[in-house]
């Protein structure tokens, strides 16, 4: 499957970053300019030119950077965010040398599922089958990953069922493998207040009421999950674009409704997920980060410590650093992906 690159050059925001010069992005220019809503005042990657790639049963939009013989590194945001969230860690990681590829998930952005005939499945399984099925269009053998939220649990997945693809992770929130079976249990008040968005989606009102809302929906999420970061309108609006996707609402719905039972999934990802439902350790190098200010629902990092029995750290960031890590602390982001791939 050949790729499907936009004859629009991408452009490349940014000004030097602590003393290191950006390196040339393969096919790409640079352009001078400054993002909006960062903390970092790093530079940023525009993502303008995106390439869109035959993979599975998706069409995949991604943006790509960095050198192609490079050591590749793949970021996987979550929901409701999108590639924007690894807008700044990107230039770090590229003036390190690496190849920087940045999907959107199905759902978002300008990935398509190729049939309509294909269930609009949010099921956790088929996220990372997803992103085996682009390392297969790209000729990727193996990769660094790095994820929150959605994107988290999907690296989760990949290293533990296919560890030979994943030469190392960091993963915002530890450990998210979960389990049908286990979601039925009950939390504690409190715990399940902050998943009121999950009880909303089970409802036909709820479903009505994301898509005829999606961007005041998710900015209310953006707020509630990162409480501390005072991002702009320019920045959200960049980003809320990716959720006019066709098929956005019709898969958030269904990642909730299955994670409850109240949805079910497909057939042939029946044998992952059961593998999925034990908790399978991860022996991969890995990283796992927090953020001092996170309001959206997370696991303490001692719940999930012994999940990894590789080479294992836990990184706490401070400074007000809420749900979207990368996005909030790039440079922490990018330097923990360095240092993990040394492990």
């Amino acid at each position: 499957m050949s790729e499907q690159i936009n004859t629009r050059r991408r452009r490349l925001l940014g000004t030097t970053v602590a003393g290191v010069g950006l390196m040339e992005l393969g096919l790409s220019g640079l352009a001078q300019a400054q993002s909006s809503g960062m903390k970092s005042g790093a530079s940023a990657a525009s993502f303008d030119d995106l390439r869109q790639i035959n993979a599975g049963t998706l069409n995949v939009g991604y943006a790509e950077a960095g050198p192609r013989n490079g050591p590749v590194v793949i970021l996987l945001h979550g929901w409701p965010y999108d590639i924007y969230s690894y807008a700044e860690v990107t230039p770090l990681l590229v003036a390190a040398g690496y190849r920087v590829i940045v999907p959107y998930l199905r759902g978002y952005g300008s990935t398509r599922i190729l049939s309509a005939d294909t269930p609009r499945n949010g099921q956790q399984a088929v996220i990372a089958v997803d992103i085996i099925n682009l390392m297969d269009a790209l000729k990727i053998d193996k990769a660094i990953f790095g994820g929150f939220d959605w994107g988290a649990r999907t690296v989760n997945i990949i290293a533990a069922l296919w560890p030979e693809r994943c030469k190392a992770m960091v993963s915002v929130s530890g450990y998210l493998i979960g389990s049908q079976a286990a979601n039925k249990g009950p939390l504690p008040p409190k715990a399940e207040l902050a998943w009121w968005y999950q009880f909303y989606f089970a409802t036909e009102r709820g479903y009505a009421g994301y898509d005829a809302n999606r961007r005041d929906f998710n900015k209310l999420i953006w707020h509630t999950a990162s409480p501390k970061w005072d991002f702009d309108e320019a920045t959200y609006g960049r980003s809320a674009a990716s959720f006019d996707n066709p098929d956005h609402v019709a898969i958030v719905i269904h990642n909730y409704r299955w994670r409850l039972g109240l949805a079910t999934g497909e057939a042939k990802y029946d044998e992952l997920e059961k593998r999925l439902a034990t908790g399978p350790t991860i022996s991969v190098p890995t990283i796992t980060m927090e953020g001092d200010a996170n309001g959206a629902p997370h696991p303490e990092p001692s719940a999930y410590a012994k999940k990894f029995t590789g080479k294992y750290a836990h990184r706490n960031i401070g400074g007000g650093v809420g749900h979207n890590l990368p996005q909030e602390a790039p440079k922490a982001f990018a330097d923990a992906v360095i240092d993990v791939a040394r492990f």
